[in-house]
């Protein structure tokens, strides 16, 4: 008669075998496909892989992480990176991973479908949509005469406990970099310390339009898309708010750009620019338009949702995604205490 630890033993290993074949089929669904390193919105991804899968047929798997944490880990991979294509929320990460020499050229034909301004001059990598810097106010607190000119004023004594913002995000961080690179260093590092010394800190644009929303701070510097959103929905945490828009090119009214970038060390190369093409194409953006992601379109031609103020309206500043310097902006916010 058999031991009962024996039968014991064989149904472990048994265990054992069917967990480590599920691990390996998880492995090799995911080198079926193209592989997407993505830290877009998952939501927003996952209807334009629906909507590419549907059209071409190829079959597409994602990771999701941060727009600092993939571009990190693409450029510690270098040439051995499973990875086909990136996307991201903001530029700074493209910027890196660009410099690091990790990209292959966009299709020409993509990059006729999206205007200069959002992508870059290399035609390394492409924008795929935008957001806005907007400074979102508590409506109770602030008359529009007393909202700031411009995003530079919140380090004046008089906004001193009165304003804040998610300096972990890389949200956040985009937008410093825009500050560094409209302004330069001296200014970027002395608005840098204001900011610690003067500025509410939260954990991300949710909790900062919260603030706003509860009174806790006159107002908070997010991303437009935010606000939008939960103005679809109950408008629990912005129904006290408004935002207000620097315009005149201030740093303020950057804009800044989500990219997408096919890797050098694709294997899927020509399936990697497809689905690059159908983002940034007609039925790609019109994702944007139509969808609930409140982001803005930048490519062929299509209109922002209509809630949202046109982007020749925001009167943004001229800046190249690509200058965008990540590193910089670390060093200046770790001195000034921020991260």
């Amino acid at each position: 008669m058999r031991s009962p630890w024996r039968r014991i033993g064989v149904l472990l290993t048994a265990i054992v075998l069917v967990a480590s074949a599920t691990a390996c089929s998880s492995a090799s669904d995911e080198s079926d496909g193209l592989l997407i390193y993505n830290a877009q919105h998952e939501s927003l991804t996952k209807e334009w892989i629906e909507a590419f899968t549907k059209e071409t047929g190829i079959k597409v798997t994602y990771r999701q992480g941060g727009d600092t944490e993939l571009g990190n880990q693409l450029i510690a991979e270098g040439a051995s990176s499973p990875a086909d294509v990136i996307l991201t929320e903001n530029s700074p990460a493209m910027a890196a991973v660009e410099k690091a020499g990790l990209f292959a050229d966009v299709d020409p034909a993509t990059v006729a479908q999206v205007p200069a301004q959002y992508r870059p001059a290399t035609n390394k990598w492409t924008g795929v949509a935008a957001r806005t810097t907007v400074f979102a106010y508590n409506t109770s607190k602030l008359t529009e005469a007393q909202l700031p000119k411009s995003i530079m004023d919140l380090e004046k004594p008089e906004w001193k406990g009165r304003w804040g913002a998610p300096p972990v995000k890389p949200d956040f961080q985009a937008i410093v970099a825009a500050i560094l690179d409209l302004t330069g260093e001296p200014a970027t590092a002395a608005w840098l310390a204001g900011m610690k010394s003067g500025a509410e800190i939260f954990q991300d644009n949710i909790a900062t339009l919260r603030a706003v929303n509860a009174g806790e701070v006159d107002g908070g510097v997010i991303y437009h898309y935010y606000w939008f959103r939960d103005q679809a929905k109950t408008k629990e945490i912005s129904g006290n708010t408004a935002l207000h828009y620097f315009r005149n090119q201030d740093p303020g009214a950057f804009v800044s750009i989500s990219g997408g970038g096919v890797l050098n060390s694709s294997k899927k190369k020509d399936d990697a620019q497809k689905f690059l093409a159908f983002v940034t194409s007609k039925a790609g953006q019109e994702v944007l338009e139509k969808g609930t992601s409140f982001e803005y379109p930048v490519a062929s031609g299509v209109p922002a949702n209509p809630a949202l103020v046109p982007l020749a309206d925001l009167q943004a500043p001229a800046v190249n995604p690509s200058d965008l310097d990540s590193k910089k902006v670390t060093d200046l916010m770790t001195t000034a205490g921020l991260l």
